[in-house]
């Protein structure tokens, strides 16, 4: 059996504002949203997709109190390019609510993490044409080209080991699956 990801579910504590980032920032779309409790109507849960394949990526719950009372340390989306990574982040600075954006590079995928407006971790990524044993943490500069940032990353991390093509990579894990 095969597991893929599906849903997170994210306690918060104002679900319109959260509607709204997830919404016009990150492109979500509310699918539904009604009452958690028939019992209790003035508690929702909002459901959110950007894909027609799932009727939810995101559920958020406005039952979050005061400080961290989540164990969830970040929400990664993929994405398809480096310039989709970029694209995010310079969303995310003109629109000034999220906070703690950091470029990195995990040199298997290069990424944008910020916190949401209720300080969530996110990460925004596309995969690098490498792989690389993990964990690996590194900066990178926002301003660099794609054939920069490649370099860079084959640079910084060609030594370590397990360092191949990504091809190499998944064609190494077909046969040990397959075995």
């Amino acid at each position: 059996m095969k597991l893929r990801w599906s849903h997170a579910v994210i306690y918060v504590r104002d679900l319109d504002a959260m509607i709204d980032f997830y919404s016009n920032i990150l492109g979500f779309q509310v699918n539904d949203r009604g009452p958690l409790d028939p019992n209790a109507p003035g508690l929702e849960v909002a459901f959110l997709s950007q894909v027609d394949t799932d009727h939810h990526q995101l559920a958020f719950v406005p039952v979050r109190g005061e400080g961290p009372s989540t164990t969830l340390d970040h929400i990664a989306f993929r994405v398809d390019s480096l310039a989709d990574v970029k694209a995010m982040a310079d969303k995310l600075e003109a629109d000034g609510r999220a906070t703690e954006l950091m470029p990195t590079s995990h040199g298997n995928a290069w990424s944008i993490y910020f916190r949401d407006p209720e300080e969530n971790r996110i990460e925004i990524f596309c995969d690098s044409p490498f792989h690389v044993q993990q964990p690996q943490i590194r900066g990178w500069d926002m301003s660099m080209t794609e054939e920069e940032l490649r370099a860079q990353t084959e640079t910084e991390f060609g030594g370590e080991p397990e360092f191949k093509p990504m091809e190499e990579f998944h064609a190494d894990l077909r046969r040990r699956q397959e075995s």
